[in-house]
């Protein structure tokens, strides 16, 4: 038996995976998560053999969350959900260990498969995202800060860009991270300086670019 956790924020998009995962026999939804913070906690507590997860969440995207799992040093494989197939977003979810990437546009039977195949200790990728990878291999975007900007900022920046897009104040984001105001404010300085943006209109700008959060949201 295969054990999954979903991590989703849609309430109506979770029911129909876990009832697409359950209908076969051999896989069992341990749990659900609706945010990315949310996954971290259950994915220690419950260790799945394999999680879920949509990349664009409240809180802490799926790609940042799986960079904070796969600290935990747990058995527990990735498997990432996207409406998108950009190159960029891809590679910071492969740079973040996950083993799987599967386009939300084609989940029906595929993502049994993918469960599996990821369960197994491999890797899956939709047909369209495998081919971008291999586009990528052929033609590689050049290393660094300017193919990966996000890659100059540590997890806990990323952690504030993202909540500073998603509209919280200082006050929320403090409360939310048991951290001080003040240590918010120079996250938020440091941020506008290695991102060279002049406000918080162009932190939002910046964020909704590299996909940290759902630019139709």
């Amino acid at each position: 038996m295969i054990r999954v956790l979903i991590a989703e924020d849609h309430l109506m998009v979770r029911a129909g995976i876990r009832a697409l995962l359950e209908k076969p026999g051999d896989i069992h939804v341990l749990g659900e998560a609706s945010n990315g913070q949310e996954a971290i906690e259950l994915v220690e507590r419950l260790a799945p053999d394999v999680l879920i997860m949509d990349v664009m969440m409240p809180r802490l995207n799926g790609i940042q969350a799986a960079e904070h799992i796969r600290k935990l040093n747990l058995a527990t494989r990735i498997l990432l959900l996207s409406m998108y197939s950009d190159g960029g977003l891809i590679y910071q979810a492969m740079q973040s260990g996950v083993k799987g990437y599967v386009l939300k546009s084609s989940v029906s039977d595929e993502l049994l498969q993918a469960v599996r195949t990821v369960a197994g200790g491999n890797t899956y990728l939709s047909d369209q995202v495998s081919a971008i990878m291999v586009g990528n291999a052929v033609h590689p975007h050049p290393s660094g800060q300017d193919h990966d900007p996000l890659s100059n900022l540590s997890p806990r920046e990323k952690e504030i860009l993202q909540l500073i897009a998603e509209e919280h104040t200082s006050g929320e984001i403090a409360r939310l991270l048991f951290i001080s105001e003040k240590t918010v404010e120079k996250h938020r300085a440091s941020l506008m300086e290695k991102l060279n943006v002049r406000n918080l209109a162009g932190l939002v700008r910046f964020a909704v670019k590299y996909r940290l959060v759902d630019p139709d949201s």
